[in-house]
């Protein structure tokens, strides 16, 4: 049995919060751990479901009957949006009561009407482990492997566990929640999908790839980022004096998923997977990184119509930098042609390689550190680091 893994993720002190994020992410098992005295309500199960469904006052009457209760962690809210107009009301009657509303899914929540609390509660994201939080249980070739969710890598058989979570929780959840019509359709968009993978998104392809409508495609792409499974990464523009291109990049939210669902035989080559799901890593690394920080910070990429590229630009308060991902061991001159372009364009910016190397080195002006190390040390407490 792995040894539990203490999370960084911490919330203001009694302060009602949301926390989402995909299933696998550990979020009933923190919240268990942190809260162990609090009334909990688990609408996965279906007598619970089944309660509140259909008399959400019933949480009122919950309430009024544990009054030495004063923290309620209601599991999978989106499940019954009807109690959130309750939520707001108890809330607002200032009796000290602190709400934990979990959910992989703001979706449904948004589609019925709910209002999320109204600012009342802060909205929280637990994702994938980060790398520091293994610590030296951390394994670069284990991650880009299985990937970082915390149901995968402590499971006895992580292969079948992400088999698993990626056939029931990605196709079969979703149609249950009446999103997709065709589960094929949508079984092979996920496959199509995976080839965008730390690409230019282009919507037109796909959707001929896959034989369905472009709109059939959006709505898709919608569902994975409404579900907290992908994201798109917008191209940084601010003060661009370049053209630049206008499509975002396209990324699962972790690099196990991405390898479990990219299609892979003889003719593909084995470097160009590998090179995708490092640079998702450390992409997931860096969304969450920007998703825990107070202030708010801009998660994207810069590409110019000419094809120079900076992988990855964190902007925000007291942080602009730009890292470039490299899939290699050894470095040649062209491999920083696009951070130096980056640089002339921005001065201001701090630049960072992250590649498969060994040993930290300054080339042509450019820090450049082991993934495995910057991955290591990159924790959402502290700046980014991009120095020797």
């Amino acid at each position: 049995m792995r040894r539990q893994v203490l999370r960084f993720f911490k919330p203001a002190d009694h302060q009602s919060y949301f926390l989402f994020g995909p299933r696998g992410t550990g979020k009933t098992t923190w919240l268990k751990t942190n809260y162990p005295s609090a009334l909990w309500i688990n609408l996965l199960e279906p007598l619970e479901f089944r309660l509140y469904v259909t008399k959400p006052e019933a949480l009122r009457e919950l309430i009024d009957g544990y009054p030495e209760k004063k923290t309620i962690v209601i599991d999978e809210i989106q499940r019954v949006p009807a109690l959130l107009p309750l939520i707001h009301s108890l809330i607002e009657e200032k009796r000290g009561l602190q709400f934990i509303l979990t959910g992989s899914s703001a979706r449904k929540i948004k589609r019925e009407g709910g209002d999320l609390l109204a600012g009342r509660a802060a909205m929280c994201y637990m994702q994938p482990f980060f790398a520091a939080e293994l610590g030296e249980l951390f394994s670069l070739d284990q991650a880009l492997s299985i990937g970082l969710l915390p149901l995968v890598w402590n499971a006895e058989n992580p292969v079948v566990t992400l088999k698993g979570y990626a056939g029931l929780y990605l196709k079969e959840e979703i149609q249950e929640e009446g999103l997709v019509r065709n589960l094929g359709d949508f079984a092979r968009f996920l496959e199509t999908i995976s080839f965008s993978h730390g690409s230019l998104l282009n919507v037109s392809n796909i959707a001929k790839e896959c034989g369905i409508t472009r709109a059939t495609v959006e709505s898709y792409i919608h569902i994975l980022q409404d579900f907290l499974l992908a994201y798109l990464l917008p191209v940084f523009t601010k003060r661009a004096k370049r053209q630049l291109v206008s499509h975002p990049k396209f990324y699962y939210f972790d690099a196990g998923v991405f390898r479990y669902l990219r299609p892979q035989g003889p003719l593909d080559r084995a470097s160009e997977i590998d090179g995708a799901a490092l640079e998702g890593l450390v992409g997931q690394h860096l969304h969450a990184w920007c998703q825990s920080q107070i202030e708010p910070h801009t998660f994207a990429f810069w590409q110019t119509r000419s094809r120079q590229e900076v992988d990855f630009v964190v902007y925000g308060p007291k942080t602009f930098v730009g890292i470039e991902v490299k899939n290699a061991a050894q470095l040649s001159h062209n491999d920083f042609s696009g951070l130096k372009a980056f640089q002339e364009e921005y001065p201001e910016a701090k630049t960072l390689l992250v590649y498969r190397g060994t040993r930290r080195a300054v080339i042509n002006g450019v820090f450049c550190m082991p993934c495995g190390e910057f991955l290591l040390r990159l924790h959402p407490n502290m700046p980014i680091n991009v120095e020797p």
